[in-house]
């Protein structure tokens, strides 16, 4: 009788700490990649707001005023050469309209990076 008394004492004791284990085992939620990140930056109006401005695949009342970003890897064979663009337009244009989104720290370098590998991917 002691010795079933025992087994169920530590049969129980092991479902409660496997029970407390399930419970306390948190799950992590999946880091948006960088490109999914860096067209989260894009299209946010208080951010990159590309779609302000350009026609972007996938994106809801796109503006006409700076050309369709599409075969970027073609137009921009350097990514450097874009993300200068992206940093500061008037560089390569002194008359460009294009907010300077660096020089004016309107992103983050981090940011930046990330709008550039989404933008890049296009």
């Amino acid at each position: 009788m002691r010795n079933t008394a025992q087994l169920i004492t530590a049969a129980s004791a092991v479902a409660t700490l496997l029970g407390a284990l399930s419970v306390s085992l948190p799950v992590a939620a999946a880091e948006p990649s960088v490109l999914e990140q860096g067209k989260a930056i894009s299209f946010d109006n208080r951010k990159g707001n590309c779609l302000a401005c350009h026609q972007i695949e996938g994106g809801d009342l796109p503006g006409n005023i700076g050309p369709p970003l599409v075969v970027m890897k073609a137009r921009f064979p350097d990514k450097a050469k874009l993300r200068a663009q992206i940093f500061d337009s008037t560089q390569a244009n002194p008359n460009s309209i294009m907010p300077p989104f660096g020089r004016h720290q309107i992103l983050t370098s981090d940011e930046l990076d990330k709008v550039v590998e989404f933008i890049y991917s296009l």
